[in-house]
């Protein structure tokens, strides 16, 4: 090539090799940079040891998982703190997740509230709750949600304390949010039930077995669900009172996800499955009191085909056995008898039961 044809030629050749070294760093530049989380671990009220800091200073042992578990995975950073004032408007703007592993009435003031849940419903938060955050609530009159409301639960006791048997199933094991889990497994932790549960507002994703967990209550107990709150998403676990449970590659996992999908860098459906729920209601309902001969699926089956209205109902007054349960076991029995026994006899009858 003459040397004056190679030198008119030289800037053409620039323009296709600085766009070709361009289409190779696209990948790299593409790439999302690592959400950032809140975690607030703050107890008024009773301490978990997962959030318990050490008398000499230093992280309690799940801010030290938080930030291990995001730097691990990549796919957060974490903040943490033990002081729910720390929790201002400004603050929020600042991060894309907030996490509670909280007990009591939190010092978090009418405005950081509201500014919670506008920025939720926008999408520009995602909430994560852990155990003890249904253990929480303080007096809200403003815009918007109690925080009861919003997280759909409220501790109504942990007759599963810590360190007992119990069975999970897992019931959308292709999402990723529980899909690290078996769909049967058997755990130990202590399992909060709660109160003010709405099953019209939520996803359940995990729920007690008590097929095979051996103290048994007659009304379902969910142990995960999901929630979306305008464009935002909600995530709460049942699980994370023991240190073991932190430990767990599971669980970690299950933060991570929880993480990605609140902050809306993955998929995943949050349809309320009320159907669904009514189910497992009577499933615990028939597993109190097994009966030897008793088709359960069969009376389930027929069941799943009543009329919704009557289902819905049912559901309610099964769940509603939670507030009549004796409360010790040498407790007056009379309400709570007198109200399974004419629940379960209905659904019996109308199940087929011979």
């Amino acid at each position: 090539m003459l040397p004056s044809l190679r030198r008119r030629l030289a800037p053409l050749l620039v323009v296709p090799l600085v766009a070709f070294a361009a289409l190779f760093a696209l990948p790299a530049l593409a790439k999302p940079a690592p959400l950032r989380v809140l975690y607030l671990d703050q107890s008024v009220g009773w301490k978990h040891a997962p959030v318990a800091r050490p008398d000499g200073g230093g992280l309690a042992p799940s801010e030290t998982a938080m930030k291990a578990i995001g730097q691990e995975s990549g796919a957060f950073t974490a903040e943490v703190t033990q002081d729910a004032r720390e929790i201002t408007p400004e603050r929020l703007a600042t991060i894309d997740v907030l996490v509670f592993y909280t007990t009591g009435a939190l010092p978090l003031s009418p405005q950081a509230w509201a500014a919670v849940q506008q920025r939720v419903a926008a999408g520009k938060l995602g909430f994560v709750g852990v155990h003890s955050a249904t253990d929480t609530g303080w007096p809200y009159d403003g815009p918007g949600q109690t925080y009861t409301g919003f997280i759909n639960g409220k501790f109504a006791g942990h007759p599963w304390t810590q360190g007992t048997p119990i069975r999970v199933e897992t019931l959308d094991p292709d999402l990723a949010l529980v899909g690290m889990w078996p769909v049967n497994f058997d755990y130990a932790e202590e399992i909060y039930q709660h109160s003010d549960f709405d099953p019209a507002k939520v996803r359940v994703l995990q729920t007690m077995d008590f097929a095979g967990t051996a103290l048994k209550r007659p009304y379902a107990v969910p142990i995960a669900w999901a929630r979306r709150i305008g464009q935002g998403r909600l995530f709460f676990t049942n699980l994370g009172h023991t240190l073991s449970t932190w430990d767990d590659p599971r669980f970690r996992k299950q933060i991570v996800e929880a993480v990605k999908w609140t902050g809306r860098r993955t998929d995943g459906g949050a349809s309320p499955d009320t159907l669904r729920q009514f189910l497992w209601q009577v499933k615990a309902l028939l597993a109190y009191e097994p009966a030897p001969g008793r088709d359960d699926q069969a009376i389930l089956g027929r069941l799943l085909k009543m009329d919704p209205t009557w289902q819905a109902a049912t559901a309610r007054r099964i769940a509603d056995l939670r507030t009549v349960y004796p409360a010790k076991p040498d407790s007056d029995r009379a309400s709570f008898d007198a109200a399974y026994k004419a629940v379960l006899a209905d659904v019996l009858a109308r199940g087929g039961a011979k």
